[in-house]
């Protein structure tokens, strides 16, 4: 029938969009569907504050009328102004294992990111770091875990074919939750809590847990500048942030230090591992969806950490050992067996030794490709 690439404008299109994927990784084990609620307002740009800050383009690839393609180009004007860059990025990229439709809908992109000036195109990268980024490079036997790409190994051939190079890589630790804490987390917890009178809070009810999600938004802002491809949070991307996520964070993997103004110098956030739930929801939480997720969040043995991050001035001072501390015993009182260091830039050694300390191992690396236009 010929291959058509035909650019996002209607409901139709953007269902085609959301839902290609579902079709691609039919037959792919690990791979975990989208929750199709989330990809709904991710892609609303009335919903998701980052359109405000950004142009984009959306387009389909299709052979007569079946959809086989996808991409998405995203400039993050604000991102470009603070680092004086002129960066595209593309993301959501999908196809079957096929060169041309790879290079037809990356040539497009490029195209579309030349015209408005870009010197540069990354991906697949969102609109922020905290969107699902890169594509897997190893660890392709391994489970899934949330907010992740789940790639198949020929996307990594498709990028080489069209004329991208490595940018940057991430990697993921698995680590063993210890029997017991670690002998020099404890002596570290309790020099440094005493000699610096901080107050670490733990909760157990998001009423409890809300008053400090602005404060840990405002401490990411001020802590994460120098993190590949962040860009500081507006209050309306904070809203964003807070309503796409509050609601699936349990507060007893949620941990917060004070220091003794009040004030919040660290937190870390864990999650129970949701994947195996959201697999065989299919993505819906209707009907029975939820139940299945809820079920998920519950039975699961694998507890994945998503952020964390501790004020400059306090630094090198043991919070770190605190906040990891407090993780292992939440993860040891629910049971759970093993933690996910979630993706950890490859450049960011001392993170990285933490997580060797603990027995971590590397299971998955991926990688965010680049090329200049």
């Amino acid at each position: 029938m010929g291959l058509i690439i035909k650019e996002v404008r209607s409901k139709k299109d953007l269902r085609n969009f959301i839902y290609l994927p579902e079709k691609i990784h039919c037959h792919h084990s690990n791979w975990v569907h989208p929750l199709y609620f989330d990809e709904w307002e991710f892609y609303n740009p009335v919903k998701n504050r980052f359109f405000n800050a950004c142009e984009t383009k959306m387009l389909l690839a299709f052979n007569g009328d079946e959809p086989i393609g996808r991409i998405m180009g995203i400039i993050n004007h604000k991102y470009n102004t603070i680092h004086n860059e002129k960066t595209a990025r593309f993301f959501a990229l999908e196809c079957y294992e096929d060169a041309l439709v790879a290079h037809e809908l990356t040539e497009k992109i490029e195209d579309w990111a030349r015209s408005k000036g870009m010197h540069k195109i990354i991906g697949p990268f969102g609109f922020s770091e905290k969107d699902p980024q890169g594509f897997m490079i190893e660890g392709f036997e391994e489970p899934a875990v949330i907010a992740t790409n789940y790639s198949l190994p020929y996307m990594v051939s498709l990028m080489s074919d069209c004329g991208y190079v490595k940018e940057v890589d991430c990697v993921d630790y698995a680590m063993p939750v210890p029997e017991e804490i670690p002998i020099l987390y404890q002596s570290i917890f309790k020099r440094t809590v005493e000699n610096c009178n901080f107050i670490v809070k733990e909760f157990t009810s998001r009423r409890s847990l809300k008053p400090y999600i602005r404060p840990v938004f405002e401490l990411i802002n001020q802590t994460y500048e120098p993190i590949y491809g962040f860009s500081v949070l507006t209050p309306k991307e904070i809203d964003y942030f807070t309503n796409r996520y509050f609601a699936i964070i349990n507060p007893r993997f949620v941990k917060v230090i004070l220091n003794e103004k009040n004030e919040l110098i660290a937190f870390a956030i864990a999650m129970p591992e949701v994947s195996e739930g959201i697999r065989k929801a299919k993505g819906k939480l209707f009907p029975l969806g939820l139940f299945r997720i809820l079920w998920a969040s519950r039975t699961s043995k694998l507890l994945t950490m998503l952020l964390g991050a501790i004020r400059e001035d306090y630094r090198n001072n043991g919070i770190d050992a605190i906040l990891g501390m407090k993780i292992l015993e939440s993860a040891r009182k629910y049971h759970f067996k093993t933690l996910d260091s979630h993706l950890v830039l490859e450049s960011n050694t001392k993170m990285r030794a933490e997580y060797e300390k603990l027995g971590g191992t590397v299971r998955k690396r991926y990688r965010i490709f680049g090329k200049p236009l």
